[in-house]
């Protein structure tokens, strides 16, 4: 899978119903991992320190693909970017922000489609949101400072990882929260071997992400925990990526 899969209509159409679809429509069996699904709203709802905001709180989502992680962030932050390096997928959200509903069609078997309509909860305030095509390793100054960052299904998505972990400490304010959160599928297609954050060994030690990061972000942040968040993206009626990120939250010193 290359990055100009994300810029096809098959990616749009996964990730649209990753983000907006139905219990019934990703999943449509009696059986099956349900507590996968609505993983960008997990993202936001189980790893937000809500407590940590206020009310004039700013957040950038690094990596918002289709924006549905963008959209829950406004309900707890006055203002939102979502950032990613697809246009496509930017035109998509951006589509979204102005009208709120998205018709779509997602694949059932071989060339038979089924339709879909991706929608924006009608309570969260879509003028919060601003959704900018970037490169998370090269990101402005002119962004400003954040009391949240997101980067979900990102950083083993990036050429050198360690250039955009490097950025943050002068993206998120002190006390400000950083939630990381990846299943760390490292593929020397998208990542260079030597860029890896884990999955490897060094002098006969194995090395994983998760050291990795707290070796990287420990002189300007805290550990303040981390879960398994499952996810399941449907590639047609019988055919499933499951997969399990492990979600870090920091805190800015």
């Amino acid at each position: 899978m290359s990055s100009n899969f994300y810029e096809s209509e098959r990616a749009v159409a996964e990730y649209l119903l990753f983000h907006y679809g139905s219990p019934e429509q990703v999943l449509p069996y009696q059986f099956g991992p349900t507590d996968s699904l609505h993983f960008p709203v997990r993202c936001v709802n189980e790893c937000l320190e809500k407590m940590r905001l206020t009310p004039d709180a700013r957040a950038l989502d690094l990596g918002c693909a289709v924006g549905r992680s963008t959209f829950e962030l406004a309900r707890y932050c006055r203002q939102v970017v979502g950032l990613d390096y697809s246009p496509r997928f930017i035109e998509t959200a951006r589509s979204l922000q102005k009208t709120g509903t998205l018709d779509f069609r997602f694949a059932d078997e071989g060339s038979l489609m089924k339709p879909g309509t991706a929608k924006v909860p009608d309570e969260i305030d879509r003028s919060r949101v601003i959704f900018e095509q970037g490169n998370a390793l090269k990101l402005p100054e002119a962004l400003g400072l954040f009391d949240v960052v997101l980067m979900a299904n990102l950083i083993d998505r990036l050429s050198d990882p360690r250039c955009c972990l490097r950025r943050l400490p002068s993206l998120v304010k002190s006390g400000g929260q950083l939630i990381i959160a990846s299943p760390y599928t490292w593929l020397e297609e998208y990542t260079p071997r030597e860029n890896w954050l884990g999955g490897f060994e060094r002098n006969s030690k194995q090395i994983k992400t998760l050291d990795s990061l707290r070796d990287l972000l420990a002189p300007d942040f805290s550990l303040s925990f981390c879960k398994d968040l499952p996810f399941l993206i449907r590639e047609h009626a019988r055919k499933f990526q499951w997969s399990i990120a492990e979600a870090s939250v920091w805190v800015r010193k």
